[in-house]
């Protein structure tokens, strides 16, 4: 069992890194205001335990946190900070991404594990977040634009604390929310 988890390791890495690597462009890349800088430009975690996840959604965590098992919180949780996935846009610009991934995939990307994440409160800060491929158990309070549900079920209630967060915020076919989704000010 620990060899699979090991090797699953190894492939997600593996995936990682050839999947954010870059070729570098030929002439410098247009400077970014400071204001528009984000905060942290990381690679994954990956996470088996409470405290290493805890670090991970932190200011000073990654961009993604992948878990690899089912973890539980009897605190209230806050996914933290404004990351970069490695990746540029069409015009050159760093891409603004963060990620929790309730699963394992294998080499092809296809799902091969789905977790649950339990806690009595997740409160979502960070731009262009999302929760995908698993099941978040408890209450969400969205306070950042454009947060997504991807192939996840939220067994709770959803919250959203601005009218803007509100109105950008999408899930997709296989999400499910149990509870009531409302503006909450």
């Amino acid at each position: 069992m620990k060899t699979k988890i090991l090797l699953l390791i190894l492939i997600m890495l593996a995936v990682l890194f050839v999947g954010c690597t870059q070729e570098k462009p030929a002439e410098p890349a247009p400077v970014t205001p400071p204001e528009a800088t984000p905060d942290v430009v990381t690679s994954a975690s990956i996470v088996d335990n409470a405290a290493a996840f805890e670090k991970a959604i932190s200011n000073n965590g990654t961009w993604i946190i992948a878990t690899l098992k089912d973890l539980s919180f009897d605190k209230e949780l806050v996914l933290d900070g404004e990351y970069t996935n490695g990746k540029k846009d069409d015009a050159g610009k760093d891409i603004i991404q963060r990620k929790i991934a309730l699963y394992t995939q294998d080499e092809d990307r296809n799902v091969t594990d789905r977790f649950t994440l339990t806690a009595p409160k997740l409160t979502i800060n960070s731009p262009e977040a999302s929760i995908q491929h698993g099941t978040f158990k408890g209450d969400l309070y969205v306070s950042s634009d454009n947060f997504k549900l991807v192939d996840t079920t939220v067994e709770g209630n959803v919250y959203f604390t601005t009218a803007e967060a509100q109105s950008t915020f999408t899930k997709d076919g296989e999400s499910n929310i149990t509870g009531t989704q409302e503006l909450q000010k």
